[in-house]
């Protein structure tokens, strides 16, 4: 039908196309999200999303998505979705259910483009990529905005094929509805918009699609510019996005002066591959593979039978743009590219050009492709070693949650202070207090004092996430200014979340401040008393 049917050899076609072999992939898959979301206590990115979603009206559960770095579609939508239930699956649940269907619409989209071979090794790939699992199982963004691009890009696809100006009116409300998920999707937005207008110059469709198509690009544009005035501007003008370029994200944001711009591009692609896998080693060989396709791709002469399908390098044109613009966003200090789960959106791309390039491959016998990729998928999924930040999911499991907070509760007498960090309130106001402890704006001072039952907790609020190790003697000495505790005053240091990679020295160095019996439930929970001096 498309490059790959003509250009594939018989012998690379290695996996049953047997649709049992298609149920068992979507099965297994959702399998996986399910089994996650029910085992894993919420991260305090996920708990931040639910409190958004909890405020009691819709008007201002849309003022606090305003507060956030993300469009406000998952907020809105959890609003509603809450009233089914508050628990962890239950707000995970819309998530898992927009990852097995992106799966699904890519297999759809790739099997159209190529054949059922390579469609089935991508959906292997993304069924179970470890990084595609735990974001599916998160109350995050990312599952919904995968669905949405992936069903703007299949529609597309179809509309040019089938001449059908309904398909391209599905093919941009796919795309409205991710660019009000999130902002990476500015970025995929572009990428269509280029490849729909080579596709449109080549395969000339009905007018009446090449009008749907300017339709809705112009009712794309004009989303854009409303989410810029409603939202955008107002974080650019709180300093938001310099303040996550210069923090956790700063690896991800090109540095003049301090980066080199080939070293940059190798790396952080490196980086990026090893996040969709997992692990470094199969990391690298799946970017090998990727290069592998889009060289073939690039190289296949051979023109498609219809001109309403896509040609080879219009194909490769696809697959490697959104990686190009997300580089050049980087060096622009506009956007992250390499290594963390705001670049999800491009683990489609990549796994079907992974996809493309083993069944370019000659040297395959019948049996070795399937065993390579379960084999592969399988190391990914038992040792992985993603890239951080991260918390594994046995770190993650709810019981450790229980146990932490069940210890609270035996442990600190009526009327005692916690002290935490941001992340560690939101965990605090899901899991432990009656109520919201910390507003969705960074406040102006350095501490928040709040009542949670029977206890009060002091948040420290000067830093966007966690506490500083380099300054926490000076933050514990300004807590005790503030609030007026005594040199023999004790309080409760409580920390969940991505706490500092270092905790072997973070640990050490908090037994010199009076924390000396610290209790870790995992790696992620760090309960201890301290004694003022």
């Amino acid at each position: 039908m498309t490059f790959s049917r003509t250009s594939t050899k018989p012998q690379t076609r290695t996996v049953s196309d047997s649709g049992a072999l298609l149920l068992f992939l979507l099965a297994g898959g959702l399998a996986a999200r399910l089994l996650l979301a029910h085992l894993t206590f919420l991260n305090p990115d996920e708990v931040l999303h639910y409190l958004l979603s909890a405020e009691p009206s819709f008007d201002m559960a849309y003022k606090a998505s305003l507060t956030t770095a993300h469009p406000p579609l998952l907020i809105v939508l959890l609003h509603y979705w809450r009233l089914l239930g508050n628990s962890e699956f239950v707000l995970r649940l819309p998530s898992v259910l927009a990852g097995t269907a992106f799966c699904w619409i890519m297999f759809l989209w790739l099997q159209r483009m190529t054949d059922r071979t390579t469609a089935l090794i991508g959906l292997s790939l993304l069924s179970f990529s470890p990084s595609l699992i735990s974001l599916s199982a998160e109350n995050r963004q990312y599952s919904l905005l995968m669905f949405f691009c992936a069903s703007s890009l299949y529609f597309l696809e179809r509309a040019i094929g089938e001449n059908s100006a309904g398909m391209m009116l599905l093919s941009s409300l796919s795309l409205y509805l991710a660019l009000l998920t999130h902002y990476s999707s500015f970025i995929f937005a572009l990428t269509l918009g280029i490849y729909a207008l080579v596709r449109v110059r080549t395969s000339k469709p009905r007018t009446r699609v090449v009008v749907a198509w300017i339709v809705g690009q112009l009712g794309a544009l004009g989303l854009c510019a409303f989410l810029y005035v409603s939202q955008i501007s107002r974080l650019k003008s709180r300093g938001l996005p310099s303040e996550i370029a210069n923090t956790w994200l700063r690896a991800s944001i090109f540095h003049s002066g301090q980066d080199h711009f080939v070293t940059f591009c190798v790396r952080n692609t490196v980086r990026l591959f090893r996040y969709f896998f997992s692990h470094g080693t199969i990391g690298v060989v799946a970017l090998l593979l990727f290069v592998l396709g889009i060289v073939s791709l690039l190289r296949d002469k051979i023109s498609p039978q219809d001109l309403r399908n896509p040609t080879s390098r219009q194909s490769a044109l696809l697959l490697g743009l959104p990686f190009l613009i997300t580089l050049s966003a980087a060096f622009a200090g506009l956007y992250p590219y390499g290594g963390t789960r705001h670049d999800a959106l491009f683990a489609g791309f990549a796994m079907a050009g992974v996809s493309i390039g083993l069944t370019r491959l000659e040297v395959w016998k019948k049996w070795l492709t399937p065993t390579a990729v379960a084999g592969a998928l399988l190391i990914c999924n038992l040792f992985p070693s993603p890239t951080p930040p991260f918390i594994l999911p046995k770190n993650q499991n709810r019981k450790l949650m229980n146990e932490a907070t069940n210890f609270l509760r035996s442990s600190a007498s009526p009327g005692s202070v916690f002290f935490t960090d941001y992340q560690g309130a939101l965990v605090l106001s899901y899991y432990f207090c009656p109520a919201r402890l910390v507003p969705f704006e960074q406040p102006q001072r350095s501490f928040l004092k709040s009542d949670c039952g029977t206890y009060q907790v002091v948040t420290f609020t000067k830093t966007i996430w966690s506490f500083e190790p380099a300054i926490f003697p000076n933050t514990l000495r300004e807590m005790q200014q503030t609030y007026g505790l005594g040199s023999d005053a004790t309080v409760w240091l409580f920390q969940a979340g991505w706490i500092n990679e270092n905790e072997d020295k973070w640990i050490a160095e908090l037994k010199q401040y009076g924390c000396h019996e610290p209790r870790n439930f995992g790696p992620n929970i760090l309960i201890c008393q301290m004694t003022l001096r």
